[in-house]
C-alpha cells in the first residue's frame, strides 16, 4: 500500500501559477503510473493530467493541454503538477493518484485509480 501526501497549491490571480506536489511513501513509487485529478463544486472528479512509471507517457485533459504539465521524480518518490496560465475555471480541489495496476495505458477514470492523495485546493481569483 501506498500513502500519498500532497502539498502546494492556494489562491492566485488569473494568469499565475501554481505547483502542486504529491510525496508517496513506500519503495514501489515507479512501479505506479500516476494521476492528478480536480473537483469543482457540484462537478464530478475530473482527469488533469496523467503520467507513466517512469513519465515516458503523459496525457493532458483538453483544458488543460499546454497550460499544466505532469512531471515525476522516482528517486523523491514524488510527481508534480505544474499549472500555468491559470484561469478562474481551474478553481477546483485537486488530488493526485495512484494506479498500481500499470498496463501500459494511462487511464483517465478515478475509478482505475487505488490510492488517493488528501486533495489541496486551488483557487484562482479573476
Amino acid at each position: 500500500q501506498v500513502q500519498l501526501e500532497q502539498s502546494g497549491g492556494g489562491l492566485v490571480q488569473a494568469g499565475g501559477s501554481l505547483r502542486l506536489a504529491c510525496a508517496a511513501s513506500g519503495r514501489t513509487f515507479s512501479y505506479y503510473a500516476m494521476g492528478w485529478f480536480r473537483q469543482a463544486p457540484g462537478k464530478d472528479r475530473e482527469i488533469v493530467a496523467a503520467i507513466s512509471i517512469y513519465g515516458g507517457s503523459t496525457y493532458y485533459a483538453d483544458s488543460v493541454k499546454g497550460r499544466f504539465i505532469i512531471s515525476r521524480d522516482n528517486a523523491k518518490n514524488t510527481v508534480y503538477l505544474q499549472m500555468n496560465s491559470l484561469k478562474s475555471e481551474d478553481t477546483a480541489v485537486y488530488y493526485c493518484a495512484a494506479d498500481r495496476q500499470w498496463t501500459g495505458n494511462l487511464k483517465v477514470r478515478a475509478s482505475a485509480y487505488d490510492y488517493w492523495g488528501q486533495g489541496t485546493q486551488v483557487t484562482v481569483s479573476s
